[in-house]
């Protein structure tokens, strides 16, 4: 069921409200996982007893955390009140989940140093960025050449989670290293354009906006695919790397490094908020820098600030 009136009319009302496409993918994941729940009846023939009995179910059942029955909860308010139309205040009134506060994973500067000793060529870079810069992945793999500045030492940010902009730093120690990879993608771009037939992807809205940009240098990605795709049309496109390449490099990377931690890209993000506070810089700062529209989400670094050597002493010590 991936295509039908009611989920065509979702991803429109998704698009007129700029949602990213990852939230977007994952409302209509839900939808369908509610349709198919009872036995595909239209949502205007449920009753709030079947909504509510849809999200007991993943609780009691499916056993999901709550992160997870939120995230449920969330697409079908959105199916309901924005798409639909109706009434929502019963579904609102639903008891959520209380949320688990996770203490993040943080490697050392050590860790982190042996982390990407293991790491080669452009996943290298990428890592490099994740941990000096303190991006998301998703993130650092949207970048274009337009959004590095190596003048100033920053990186601008769009389009971020929560559809914010932001500046982040650019690592000095990188720019070499950057530099050289810079002309190896002009290398790959102008191969491109020889043939005047492979274009850069765009969003759709800059597509229409800057119909030339595709193939504008100011506008490839920072880390391009190796391969090039193809729509339905027959066009040919380059993308930037896939996020599974880059996550693959990582873990394998932590495992050669002997690092018993559950490491991630997500982890050299939360090692640089982490290692900014213990050098004393100052918690909004580290906020602006990660994004973080809350500086209660921002605050949790402090709690592994505490528990640190820097922190708590043992009274064995």
């Amino acid at each position: 069921m991936s295509s039908s009136p009611l989920l065509d009319e979702v991803r429109r009302v998704c698009r007129i409200r700029h949602m990213s496409a990852r939230t977007e993918k994952t409302y209509i994941n839900w939808i369908v996982r509610f349709f198919k729940h009872h036995n595909m009846k239209h949502p205007t023939k449920l009753e709030d007893q079947d909504l509510i009995e849809f999200l007991s179910y993943l609780a009691e059942v499916r056993k999901v955390a709550p992160s997870t029955q939120n995230q449920a909860l969330g697409a079908l308010l959105f199916l309901y009140k924005r798409v639909l139309g109706m009434d929502t205040t019963r579904i609102e009134g639903f008891q959520r989940p209380k949320r688990k506060r996770h203490i993040p994973v943080v490697l050392t500067r050590t860790e982190v140093d042996q982390v990407l000793s293991q790491i080669h060529g452009l996943p290298k870079m990428v890592a490099m960025l994740l941990y000096g810069s303190g991006l998301r992945l998703s993130e650092c793999l949207n970048i274009r050449i337009k959004d590095i500045d190596l003048e100033y030492s920053q990186i601008h940010l769009y389009n971020t989670k929560g559809s914010n902009e932001r500046v982040s730093v650019l690592p000095r120690k990188v720019l070499t290293d950057l530099k050289d990879h810079l002309h190896h993608v002009k290398r790959v771009f102008d191969h491109d354009q020889k043939s005047n037939m492979v274009q850069i992807t765009m969003p759709d809205g800059l597509k229409r906006k800057y119909p030339s940009a595709s193939h504008e240098w100011k506008w490839m990605y920072l880390f391009p695919a190796q391969n090039l795709t193809q729509d339905k049309a027959g066009n040919w496109f380059r993308h930037h790397v896939y996020q599974t390449t880059i996550q693959k490099a990582v873990t394998t990377a932590v495992r050669k490094s002997g690092i018993t931690k559950k490491a991630s890209c997500h982890t050299l993000r939360h090692s640089f908020a982490t290692h900014l506070l213990q050098n004393g810089t100052d918690i909004r700062t580290v906020q602006e820098l990660l994004g973080h529209k809350d500086i209660r989400t921002t605050m949790i670094y402090t709690h592994v600030l505490k528990i640190s050597q820097h922190g708590v002493i043992s009274p064995l010590d």
